[in-house]
């Protein structure tokens, strides 16, 4: 009988709150006259909880950015208040006002992170823990403290945060993280591409310009570990999105292996395409997976296409030549944990009959942080999205790519 009454009382608390997650959401879809998926619905939805938060550019580009999420750029659009909105958000995460325990996973269509995640000198892993979920944290600063605001207009928006973190080895890093996102307008995405878009086109795109500068009083080096700038987009998948990225074609004896493909896995066969120059992997937020691209073998560029939305998307991003340290993120102890990857994809999907989301990431990092005391680090990454038709649309990714959208199929 008390077993019983223990079982009835269980039930009835899940029951109350999944009914208040649901009310919680229904409350936030009602507070906007968008239906979800568009701008202006994360739009409304965000003002509920974020007075401070910053909206770049006007009319038809926009690009809503905010301090409580480190200065995260949660979404744009290319269209309006009725446009899509392209970056994927944690609607019910966000109307809980619970933080999570181990990653605080609003979303955002791009994010800062600092490398690395795993190995000897990760910040995600305390001393002496078994690199286990369980065990993995993101350290507060990047997860659920904000970065403060130090001014705004129309066309950027600028973050600094202090921050002092500890790594697996136990040393320990002081440092400032400063942060500027600037909104790029029709010419400037001109310029970025190298090309006249077609009027027909709609376009966003923004940059972040992202800075960290050793604060200590002793050398960041491969003895104590080293941090990096890491930038990730959240980005909504749809059943026909691919993620491209070019590479350097060459002798393997010399670049290395083309793409890692099993960080959670194999990649399936049918989930992956390695032709001359280009990869092409499957970001449609059904199956989890990830590849990673070495620094010998990336471009300062990578993409993806979603052909039933018509939507090309660019990212760009700083790769230093001949730099070739950079942080290793694999959860284990690393026989060379600065052989990592300077380009990573993800896509996002169940495990264990749950999920995040559905979405995928392009990543980009700068190499290990080699500072000395009161040097400084910037890392800079570009995001243009284009909207149109396929026939529009291939005279970018021509340009761009070597490639029509139609090759950007899996």
């Amino acid at each position: 009988m008390r077993i019983h009454l223990i079982l009835l009382t269980m039930t009835f608390l899940t029951a109350c709150h999944d009914e208040k997650n649901k009310n919680e959401d229904a409350a936030a879809d009602k507070a906007s006259k968008f239906i979800m998926g568009t701008f202006g619905h994360d739009l409304d939805f965000l003002k509920q909880y974020h007075k401070d938060m910053v909206v770049l550019g006007d009319g038809s580009s926009q690009v809503i950015v905010v301090p409580a999420y480190q200065g995260r750029v949660m979404t744009s659009t290319a269209e309006g208040d009725k446009g899509q909105s392209f970056g994927w958000i944690n609607h019910e995460l966000i109307a809980s006002q619970r933080p999570a325990e181990h990653m605080h996973a609003v979303g955002g269509e791009e994010r800062l992170w600092l490398g690395p995640e795993g190995g000897q000198f990760s910040i995600y892993f305390k001393k002496g823990a078994d690199f286990k979920f369980e065990n993995w944290y993101v350290p507060k600063e990047i997860d659920t403290e904000p970065f403060e605001l130090v001014s705004s207009t129309r066309d950027n928006a600028v973050f600094k945060k202090k921050m002092h973190l500890e790594n697996y080895s136990g040393h320990q890093f002081d440092l400032t993280v400063d942060r500027t996102i600037r909104f790029l307008d029709r010419n400037a995405i001109n310029n970025a591409l190298g090309l006249i878009i077609p009027t027909d086109i709609g376009t966003v795109g923004f940059e972040s310009h992202n800075g960290i500068t050793n604060d200590g009083t002793t050398q960041w080096n491969k003895e104590t570990g080293m941090l990096s700038i890491w930038i990730l987009s959240m980005l909504n998948a749809s059943d026909q999105t691919t993620v491209a990225i070019p590479y350097k074609h060459g002798d393997s004896a010399q670049l290395g292996k083309i793409v890692t493909d099993d960080y959670f896995g194999k990649v399936p066969v049918e989930r992956i395409k390695i032709e001359k120059g280009l990869i092409l992997f499957k970001a449609d937020g059904n199956h989890r997976s990830k590849i990673g691209i070495s620094p010998k073998r990336a471009l300062p560029v990578a993409a993806s296409y979603d052909a039933i939305n018509n939507v090309l998307t660019i990212a760009q991003f700083s790769l230093p030549k001949d730099s070739t340290g950079y942080v290793n993120s694999l959860w284990k102890i690393q026989d060379d944990p600065f052989s990592g990857d300077a380009v990573n994809a993800y896509n996002d999907g169940p495990i264990d009959l749950k999920q995040m989301g559905r979405f995928y990431e392009i990543e980009s990092s700068s190499p290990a942080a080699a500072l000395a005391p009161g040097q400084s680090i910037q890392h800079i990454h570009r995001t243009i999205h284009l909207k149109g038709t396929k026939e529009d649309l291939d005279k970018v990714a021509m340009k761009v790519l070597g490639v029509n959208v139609d090759t950007i199929k899996l």
